[in-house]
């Protein structure tokens, strides 16, 4: 059963990020097919099957009311949180089961309109809330971000009063500044998406770099002569490390005799040795923003349900060329130019590049789908699936295996 439960309900995710921008959960967006009957029970025994540890959250935003309701009316599983939309909180009826649900121990989140917060009657049903913020107490959030940053500096001013709630969950936040004073002063729990494009225009007139954590974690593999399925796998955590060792795998300076058209081969042509001192020389130079961790994470977390998708039995060479579409899709956001002109620079596959340019050939599928899955919007991911001719199932169980393994 089931096996069934995850055919009949359409899934989306949004990750939620941490004050140490890691990904502590993820907000998942169900709705259940129209003219099915999705089963609660069945479905959290799906999800517990596929998410069993508790470290991360899955927070279940419900789109389909009965759905909703038959969840109120079962036990609570480890790690599942319930999102409850606060104008739902008007029918009495409906207020009344998520008063039994609350008593029965079941973790729920409230959550409202901007600028819109629970009673405290409310608020004593609700685990956490997710808050968002209306412009003005955006605005009056950065003037107290303000004040503090000049008080850390040794002023002393009189500090100002911030609309963000210490343990509550966020999203839209909209700059990197409201982030910072969210997660770092005010004691947010955690934010539900990120203003990548926001923290990338800081470094408009910069040269982004890979991260320095993740250079310093491959150096410390390759001492610890860790496997070269392990290197090659962290090395997907950095996708413009990525980037630059394929370009330094085919630079003229080394003079191979043939071209090298991914991370694998690569390793396996030039070594442990080379690649570590490679590596120290990206080093110095290496970025410490921990901003830029979520865009990376994004990023790579797109190129594993890719993989996914491409189904567990398929030959490495197909799986790694699928999680290359995925890695390098967005690269162009990275390094601050055209995606074109930045893929040109690299040996890749033709099928690679036409799934990322044109949406086409053997990889356009797992791509489209992928891309749909962020978007936030289950009738769009229902659409991509259908056009596709991917089943639901499929899909679902990529999705989650993926964010539980990630």
């Amino acid at each position: 059963m089931s096996t069934s439960v995850l055919g009949s309900v359409t899934l989306g995710y949004e990750p939620i990020w941490d004050q140490w921008r890691r990904r502590s959960g993820a907000r998942l967006l169900v709705e259940a097919d129209s003219g099915t009957a999705a089963d609660a029970r069945h479905l959290l025994a799906a999800l517990s099957e596929l998410w069993p540890h508790t470290r991360h959250t899955l927070l279940l935003s419900v789109r389909t009311p009965a759905l909703l309701i038959d969840l109120l009316a079962h036990a609570p599983a480890p790690g599942i949180w319930i999102e409850i939309q606060d104008p739902w909180l008007a029918d009495a009826l409906f207020a009344g089961r998520v008063r039994q649900a609350q008593k029965r121990g079941l973790p729920m989140v409230w959550r409202g309109e901007p600028g819109h917060a629970p009673n405290n009657e409310v608020q004593s049903w609700f685990h956490k809330s997710l808050r968002s913020l209306t412009p003005q107490e955006a605005l009056r959030a950065l003037r107290a971000s303000l004040r503090q940053h000049q008080g850390f500096n040794g002023n002393a001013p009189v500090p100002l009063p911030s609309p963000v709630v210490a343990g509550s969950l966020y999203e839209g936040l909209a700059s990197p500044a409201l982030v910072e004073h969210a997660l770092d002063r005010q004691g947010a729990s955690g934010v539900i998406g990120w203003p990548a494009e926001e923290v990338l225009h800081t470094y408009r007139f910069k040269q982004l770099q890979p991260a320095r954590h993740l250079v310093l974690a491959l150096v410390q593999a390759i001492d610890a002569d860790e496997s070269m399925e392990t290197i090659e796998h962290r090395m997907g955590d950095e996708p413009l490390l990525n980037y630059r060792f394929l370009r330094f795998a085919n630079s003229a300076s080394l003079g191979l005799q043939r071209e090298i058209s991914n991370v694998r081969e690569g390793l396996m042509t030039l070594g442990y040795s080379r690649l570590r001192a490679w590596l120290m020389e990206q080093l110095p130079h290496a970025s410490s923003d921990s901003n830029l961790d979520p865009i990376r994470a994004s990023m790579v977390l797109r190129a594993r349900i890719m993989e996914r998708l491409a189904d567990a039995g398929a030959e490495d060479e197909l799986r790694r060329e699928v999680f290359m579409c995925g890695i390098f899709s967005q690269v162009d956001l990275l390094l601050g130019e055209p995606l074109g002109a930045a893929l040109l620079r690299l040996s890749l596959p033709g099928r690679v590049a036409s799934a990322i340019l044109g949406q086409t050939g053997p990889y356009a599928s797992w791509f489209e789908v992928a891309t749909a899955l962020e978007s936030g919007s289950t009738r769009v991911i229902r659409e991509v699936c259908k056009a596709h001719q991917m089943s639901t199932e499929a899909v679902n169980r990529a999705l989650l295996r993926t964010l539980a393994a990630v």
